[in-house]
């Protein structure tokens, strides 16, 4: 984040400025702190986070964004609905004609028609309303929420409640009058009223189908759990879709498992934090150790390893996109994984049978072992063989003296 400093920077502070604000962006570093103690936002261009120099503002601030001059003419204050002030006893000139109050006319009013009217009647006088006139400021002459009673909608949830309770409660009579039904079939069958057709009288059993029974009807309000219905917008008109919540709101968020100032930060714009926020806590018993853990580990790795495939794979000039033909990447690098170990175990195999194992528990042979044999060989001056022939001592060195350069084979004294 940019400060309000309009002071000259050297290279090297311009640098680490930059360094410093995209880390703040990555969530590696704290947030900057305003005047206030109040966190900016690393996301905020510079444009808006920068104070006009006219300000001489010290440190970084958004106060200069905010609206600071308050208008006293102003309220905040909404209508008292329903308020009355003066109930009179006898019709007055100027009245309503048909209720008797003095704050609307009969066009306006909102009472019953009456047969004959209060101005005539002299009789059952309305109570005059309360008026009222407010100066709003631009939000207020906005707000389609000015003057909602929260405590209203507990109507709703009790309308929605006695709602669900008698559709469960209808529920369950059908299960109930269905697993009758069925029992009074059986028993018309054996004649004996025990529902089983051997007539025996196993009355447990009746009992038993119906609290299985009663337990299903119980467990349906479950169903669905978890789960929001929400329409989707569409081009053809719009349709109904499913949409999961990202997590269980039950279960306790991320930035409220360590309540620490010094703890791991946490990112409110991208929501992510990316460090462990207790590190020192049993692993066994954590079921968040931050987000780097996800993307070190299952299937996050996998998916990393494709897309450095289908990279590598495009450059080399195959015709293969991850975002346009993900299916045909990922087929692509399993037949690649595949040939990949196949290539291996042939070149292991090929250089077993041409080398030999010397790692295997082979017994060595026993010209090896004392280094000498029976048998005898004669050179001329030339080096050619004039009796004998070379024997498997003489072969046996020379793959020793292979191996030994290579490091496959390991004397032991």
């Amino acid at each position: 984040m940019a400060t309000a400093s309009v002071a000259f920077k050297s290279r090297e502070d311009h640098r680490k400025q930059i360094e410093l604000e995209e880390a703040r962006k990555a969530g590696l570093a704290p947030a900057e702190v305003d005047e206030d103690g109040k966190e900016i936002n690393p996301h905020i261009p510079q444009y808006m986070s920068s104070a006009p120099w006219y300000l001489n503002a010290e440190r970084p601030s958004l106060k200069h964004q905010r609206k600071w001059k308050s208008d006293p003419n102003y309220t905040k204050s909404w209508y008292d609905r329903g308020a009355k002030i003066f109930q009179a006893d006898k019709y007055r000139k100027g009245a309503c004609q048909n209720c008797g109050a003095m704050t609307h006319d009969s066009k306006s009013c909102m009472e019953r028609p009456r047969k004959v009217g209060a101005q005539w009647t002299n009789k059952h006088i309305a109570p005059d309303e309360k008026i009222e006139t407010f100066e709003l400021d631009y939000d207020g002459k906005r707000d389609r929420w000015n003057g909602y009673d929260a405590s209203s909608y507990a109507l709703v949830i009790e309308r929605y409640e006695a709602r669900d309770n008698a559709r469960r409660k209808y529920l369950k009579e059908q299960q109930l009058k269905k697993l009758e039904e069925k029992n009074n079939n059986q028993n018309d069958e054996d004649g004996d009223g025990d529902g089983d057709g051997d007539g025996d009288g196993d009355e447990e059993d009746d009992e038993d189908d119906l609290r299985v029974d009663e337990a299903k009807v119980d467990e349906s309000k479950q169903m669905d759990f978890a789960k929001v219905e929400k329409r989707v917008r569409t081009t053809g008109g719009g349709s109904t879709g499913t949409v999961r919540n990202l997590r269980i709101r039950e279960d306790t968020a991320k930035y409220l498992l360590n309540l620490d100032v010094n703890s791991a930060h946490y990112d409110p714009k991208t929501r992510s934090m990316r460090e462990d926020p207790l590190p020192d806590a049993d692993p066994n018993e954590k079921f968040y150790e931050g987000d780097n853990q996800y993307r070190n580990s299952g299937q996050a790795l996998e998916f990393k390893q494709l897309n450095i495939h289908a990279w590598e794979a495009f450059d080399k000039g195959q015709d293969i996109h991850m975002q346009a033909a993900p299916s045909q990447a990922e087929l692509l690098y399993k037949n690649y994984k595949v040939i990949k170990e196949k290539l291996k175990y042939q070149t292991k195999d090929t250089i077993l049978e041409r080398y030999g194992n010397a790692a295997a528990e082979e017994e060595l042979p026993r010209e090896l072992l004392l280094g000498q044999s029976e048998r005898e060989v004669e050179y001329d001056r030339a080096g050619r063989i004039i009796k004998g022939q070379v024997g498997l001592l003489v072969k046996v060195f020379l793959f020793v003296k292979f191996n030994h350069e290579r490091h496959l084979l390991k004397f032991s004294t």
